[in-house]
């Protein structure tokens, strides 16, 4: 991508490292990554770019696996200027490239309850395009609106509906960058929250390799809805059942291994490349498929090219 890029008061790095950036630490290079100073510098970015380029928004890398051979893109990489978090009676605005965890805590103090957000990883752009969800809540059951910016540069506001939201899933225009949500979560008392959200924390620390370099959950769950973490929970049709069922728990290609602690985590085990992680995953969904019938849906974006 060897042509003249529009003028932007932030920041703008050509060829990349992306496992700089993404928490499995693989990944080439992106031919440029542009990191904006504000939404009207994004939005003044994307319309003066020339139209036949492609755009891949990317928020903190951590439900990701980005090919060896890197990514012929644009990377949008929101950082300072898209991170704030503001509380008005029982809504919360944050930018995009606010921490999910960040916007549970500041809401729990405020007396708003968004604790389904605390232990999902990631940013909030993500957790929209993606319709994050925990303990049986969902993005969609809080979202007033979202503001976006599109791949031609205009400033957008969206609803829960022009999203349609599905499990795991919205619509979003190719190109298009969130760069801020709005949501409206239901009163409790700050330290009832608080409370919770540090249970959450212990639950998930005792069952989830949260030490290790993984990107979140690797497979969809094939009920179609995420854990709801209660007692009665049934576990028969949950990712990690049909995969130690499967007789993967722990199996290993090259530096990438299935965690022995929760079997839907894929871990970069020490010097694996985006192949061994991808080719793990796919050798996961073969076993299960031979052995329950059930195809397995990834649930880590995997994007980019392979290593030539």
């Amino acid at each position: 991508m060897e042509h003249d890029f529009p003028q932007l008061r932030g920041r703008l790095t050509r060829n990349k490292p992306l496992s700089e950036l993404t928490w499995l630490r693989v990944g080439g290079p992106a031919d440029v990554l542009v990191q904006p100073a504000d939404i009207e510098d994004l939005a003044a970015f994307l319309a003066a770019l020339r139209p036949d380029v492609p755009v891949f928004p990317m928020g903190v890398g951590s439900n990701l696996i980005v090919r060896d051979g890197g990514l012929r893109a644009v990377v949008i990489r929101l950082g300072r200027g898209f991170n704030g978090i503001v509380v008005e009676d029982n809504r919360v605005t944050a930018g995009a490239a606010a921490l999910d965890a960040h916007v549970a805590k500041r809401a729990a103090q405020a007396g708003v309850d968004l604790t389904f957000l605390r232990t999902i990883p990631g940013s909030i752009g993500g957790a929209v395009r993606m319709n994050a969800g925990c303990y049986g809540s969902y993005v969609a059951d809080v979202l007033v609106s979202a503001r976006a910016v599109t791949r031609r540069g205009e400033i957008v506001t969206l609803t829960a509906r022009d999203l349609n939201f599905r499990y795991r899933q919205s619509d979003l225009s190719e190109g298009m960058v969130i760069v801020e949500a709005t949501f409206e979560g239901p009163s409790a008392d700050p330290r009832a929250l608080l409370a919770r959200m540090d249970e959450q924390l212990r639950r998930r620390d005792e069952s989830q390799p949260t030490k290790e370099r993984s990107a979140g959950s690797t497979f969809r769950n094939p009920a179609g809805f995420s854990s709801t973490g209660r007692a009665d929970d049934v576990h028969d049709l949950k990712a990690w059942k049909v995969i130690e069922d499967a007789g993967m728990r722990g199996a290993r290609l090259g530096g990438a291994q299935m965690s022995e602690k929760h079997a839907n985590f894929l871990i970069n085990a020490g010097g694996a490349s985006a192949a061994d992680l991808e080719g793990l995953g796919e050798a996961v969904r073969k076993k299960v498929y031979q052995t329950s019938g059930i195809t397995l849906e990834w649930e880590i974006m995997r994007i980019g090219e392979a290593e030539s």
